[in-house]
């Protein structure tokens, strides 16, 4: 499978659909990631741990950014453990998040991919591309202060 690259949320008259609601304005991360409307577990992890501001900022971030599928795919209680847990929570969290933009055409390029948490994400493009453990499903989502690659599944890292 070849992964999906999305335009940037900035479009002019007669291109396809935007992520975002106003098609002629692109927006932040956390914006983006809201208009998209698959996120809102993600969305309501990055509030609670306190990181809204920061993915809001001036970055430029890569935000791995596992689906409302993704999480409903952790076994029972994970997530409200998490959501319980804030220093937890905010290591899983900063483990989705690359400094810089790094695009799909970079990924392909690389071993692996340097996180906020202070681990490293492995990169497997063999059959299709895997960020860890995740199939990146959407990419080269274009924001203001960086990029969103959507992944199907939550990536927790090495304690």
């Amino acid at each position: 499978m070849q992964i999906t690259a999305y335009a940037p949320c900035a479009q002019g008259p007669n291109t396809a659909p935007s992520l975002s609601p106003n098609p002629n304005a692109m927006q932040n991360i956390i914006a983006t990631a809201k208009a998209a409307g698959s996120f809102s577990t993600l969305l309501a992890a990055v509030d609670a741990a306190g990181l809204t501001q920061t993915l809001a900022g001036p970055g430029p971030f890569t935000l791995f950014a596992p689906s409302d599928e993704a999480f409903a795919k952790l076994p029972a209680g994970t997530v409200e453990g998490l959501l319980a847990d804030k220093a937890k929570l905010t290591a899983v969290l900063t483990y989705h998040v690359a400094h810089g933009e790094v695009r799909a055409e970079d990924v392909r390029a690389m071993a692996s991919i340097p996180t906020l948490q202070g681990g490293n994400l492995n990169v497997d493009i063999t059959d299709g591309v895997m960020i860890g453990s995740a199939k990146v499903m959407k990419a080269d989502i274009a924001c203001t202060n960086g990029i969103i690659h959507a992944i199907d599944s939550v990536l927790i890292p090495n304690a």
